[in-house]
């Protein structure tokens, strides 16, 4: 999904305070509760769930659950695991980063657009925007893998590279296995390659802080030639997550794509990095992705696949059937 930082000065002279003494008391524990808490109930995208939690922290402090702890990572990690326990949420999360609270507090500075793409261009361009393997298999089945999803922006050329490579193939297999999320401009663009040029409507976010739902639909134009009646399969796991789950739930709603492989990680809700007291961070879930097909997500559930099979057996499985597909009379190896 995509994420942006928003700067947040909390309880700053607390935070001077608890840098200088460096001891993590009873109380700073509290007030670091009190910080996370005050961002759940403000910015979490489900504020029942949001309250849920905050009361589970307080509790749990109340008890004397963290009493014996001294050390701030080990502190972070128990904030966000009781977080994830109450929510099921994997987007949610605490951190202790100095460097990174430092950054959130500061002023940021205006970036010069060039310079801005070039930075962000670079450090894309090293995982070739997401896109590890391409390849013709035997019988003309395209295989293309993907293990994240680059905006657009930086990624849209080799994209359309991608697509075109394969657009003269009577199958395709997506690979998303291990797909770590990214971009949904990307997941647009893709997908777009597999209908006409009519539109079709994907997927709604809702944004908690505005209240308002965005609509992605697929593209008008593309580069290059678009496969609508190529057969589709895309292979999943349990670590195929955010983004990557977007394009196999877009695909299998829309009836457009055979899932293949493991239900996906179970992670819809999308967020930003606020700070907390004490050098704390927590990453909030601030939106959602809502079907215009299911009027839900994937969140906490998964994706679940057409075709079960473990992780390793996947690519194998939507292999023999694609070639089913494109010829009967075709047998695989």
């Amino acid at each position: 999904m995509k994420f942006q930082c928003i700067i947040i000065c909390m309880f700053a002279t607390s935070i001077a305070a608890y840098t200088q003494s460096g001891n993590l008391t009873n109380a700073h524990k509290k007030e670091i509760i009190d910080s996370i808490n005050y961002q759940l109930k403000d910015k979490y995208v489900l504020e029942k769930m949001a309250d849920l939690m905050a009361k589970d922290l307080l509790k749990r402090h109340k008890r004397g659950e963290y009493k014996t702890i001294t050390d701030k990572t080990v502190f972070a990690d128990s904030l966000k695991s009781h977080l994830f326990t109450v929510s099921r949420d994997k987007h949610i999360g605490v951190a202790y980063d100095e460097e990174k609270a430092a950054r959130l507090r500061s002023p940021s500075k205006k970036e010069d657009p060039a310079e801005k793409f070039n930075r962000v261009n670079e450090r894309v361009r090293k995982f070739n925007y997401g896109f590890e393997e391409l390849k013709i298999l035997e019988n003309n089945i395209g295989y293309i893998k993907i293990t994240a999803f680059a905006p657009t922006l930086y990624g849209g050329k080799t994209a359309s590279s991608a697509m075109q490579f394969v657009s003269n193939c009577d199958a395709l297999i997506f690979d998303l296995r291990n797909n770590f999320g990214g971009d949904p401009t990307m997941i647009q663009l893709l997908i777009s390659y597999l209908y006409s040029d009519e539109p079709v409507h994907l997927i709604d976010f809702y944004h908690k802080k505005e209240n308002t739902t965005t609509q992605s639909w697929t593209l008008p134009y593309v580069d290059g030639e678009r496969m609508p009646n190529v057969p589709v399969y895309v292979l999943t796991d349990h670590k195929t997550i955010s983004a990557g789950e977007e394009f196999a739930y877009d695909l299998k709603n829309l009836g457009r794509a055979t899932i293949v492989g493991e239900t996906t990680a179970g992670a819809a809700n999308f967020g930003e990095e606020f700070n907390s007291s004490g050098n704390f961070i927590v990453w909030v879930p601030t939106g959602k992705a809502i079907s215009p097909i299911t009027k839900t997500n994937w969140e906490g559930k998964g994706v679940e696949p057409n075709v079960k099979v473990k992780a390793n057996e996947a690519l194998d499985t939507a292999y023999k059937l694609a070639l089913e597909k494109i010829n009967p009379n075709l047998k695989s190896h």
